[in-house]
């Protein structure tokens, strides 16, 4: 089994049955799929989606990433570069191995900038980790209406975040001032 799946089965144990919660959708899955006019923004910001390491066939349709990988390709033990774009997992285990390659990729230049969707557990390591790595971040106004594989809308229950890391931070702050409040990062 590969890193990626074996840290969503862990999760899928650990859960022992399908439940709605804040990091899972109507059908119980930890997958979200996010709404285009995120996915137009964040190519009016970067120009391209480069890369988006977790992904599925379905959020494709949308993203339309020159490269992706699936829970199938282990996104985990891939190289990542140029542009990246991230709806990790909302899953405290898998969410964390994410942020660590995301920024281990943009430390070692082989990713040029990203953006991250995620919900604002700003009281989790992996948050302040991550944002204090940031140039630029968008709180949302509002939650994020995401869908499913079915294509049926949900917002979580709790508040997301948008967190740019990269050279082009006024471009992102333009652009998603449209979804919520801007702050700088921490760099």
């Amino acid at each position: 089994m590969n890193k990626q799946a074996e840290l969503f089965e862990t999760k899928r144990i650990a859960d022992k049955q399908p439940f709605v919660h804040g990091s899972h959708n109507l059908n119980g899955k930890i997958e979200w799929y996010t709404p285009p006019k995120y996915i137009e923004a964040a190519k009016k910001v970067m120009g391209t989606i480069d890369c988006d390491p977790c992904t599925s066939e379905l959020a494709q349709s949308v993203v339309q990433a020159g490269t992706y990988f699936t829970i199938d390709d282990d996104g985990l033990t891939r190289p990542w570069a140029g542009n990246i774009w991230m709806n990790p997992p909302y899953a405290s285990k898998i969410i964390t191995a994410f942020v660590d390659k995301l920024l281990a990729s943009l430390a070692s230049k082989d990713a040029s900038q990203a953006i991250m969707l995620t919900h604002n557990n700003a009281d989790t390591a992996w948050f302040h980790k991550a944002a204090m790595n940031s140039d630029s971040v968008c709180f949302t106004r509002g939650r994020v209406r995401f869908y499913d594989e079915n294509g049926e809308g949900n917002s979580p229950t709790h508040g997301h975040v948008f967190l740019y890391f990269g050279r082009r931070k006024k471009a992102f702050e333009r652009v998603f001032s449209e979804f919520g409040w801007i702050c700088r990062g921490a760099k």
